[in-house]
């Protein structure tokens, strides 16, 4: 959370630095007011057209413009950002603190504004800890549920380690082995139905060792002949159990549907021809 922290220090400090010494200018020399930045989305577009219309002095004026207005937007999304948290960082005690300091009347020592800003990091890292704790526990009991309906459908089979298949269509191909190299296209969804990966929407399948992808599809995909198109219920620990990331929570159960198009090298390739046969017979014969 540091970076965080200190670029949102940053970034008020240029905002108001800009603010400051702007309004310290005569009447004459003020630059051109923010384009309404705190009105409501519905005078959005009148304020981007009066912001299209305005000239500046000169580039270095139109410059450091955007940064304060760049940098005023992002500090804003960040504020939002710890409100979601639960932390009421008031703007306007943000924008004081840089006042004041740049009055040269800082109400902190430095020390006291390094230890504050430690005591932020940590609530921030506790509420997020807490957070994802109750989203991971969430995830187990939601996964819970979905696999024992799932596993009334008819035709479903669980195996061993617990991962739960259907089959749609039975292909009359080979099965890969877990050190093949397959082709398949597949939909990858969260219990919720939220699709978080497609090769459908693509259009283009995807190719990839099967001893390198999630143990669900090792397994998975091992079950399958050429031709077929399965429907797998993965539980965490088949999946990635508690590791989160952007579009898979902690302890997601995960269900993909899944067609196998090719063994890369097919088995059936491999397997030798009759005449190999004979052929290969007929030369040990004569020797």
């Amino acid at each position: 959370m540091k970076p965080i922290l200190k670029m949102s220090v940053l970034a008020a400090t240029i905002f108001l630095a800009v603010g400051c010494q702007d309004d310290n200018k005569a009447d004459t020399n003020k630059p051109v007011e923010p384009a309404k930045v705190e009105q409501t989305t519905t005078s959005a577009a009148v304020a981007t057209t009066d912001a299209a219309k305005v000239e500046f002095k000169n580039e270095d004026q139109k410059a450091a413009y955007a940064i304060g207005a760049s940098l005023a937007q992002y500090l804003s999304a960040n504020l939002d950002q710890q409100k979601e948290l639960g932390l009421n960082l008031n703007r306007q005690d943000v924008l004081q603190g840089v006042e004041d300091v740049f009055a040269g009347k800082s109400r902190m020592t430095q020390e006291q504004t390094q230890q504050a800003l430690q005591s932020l990091d940590q609530r921030v890292a506790k509420i997020v800890e807490q957070k994802a704790k109750a989203e991971a526990e969430k995830n187990i009991k939601v996964g819970e549920e979905y696999r024992a309906k799932f596993a009334k459908e008819a035709g479903v089979v669980t195996t061993k380690s617990g991962l739960m298949y259907k089959i749609e269509k039975e292909g009359t191909g080979p099965k890969p082995a877990a050190t093949d190299t397959v082709e398949v296209q597949y939909k990858g969804m969260l219990t919720d139905g939220t699709v978080f990966d497609s090769s459908y929407q693509r259009n283009q399948p995807a190719t990839f060792p099967l001893n390198q992808v999630i143990p669900g599809w090792t397994e998975g995909v091992q079950l399958m002949p050429v031709g077929s198109k399965f429907e797998f219920v993965i539980p965490p620990q088949l999946a990635y159990g508690a590791q989160a990331n952007p579009s898979i929570p902690a302890n997601s159960t995960l269900v993909f549907q899944v067609e196998l198009l090719s063994i890369k090298g097919d088995k059936q390739a491999k397997q030798p021809t009759v005449e190999a046969v004979k052929a290969a017979a007929t030369t040990t014969t004569a020797q």
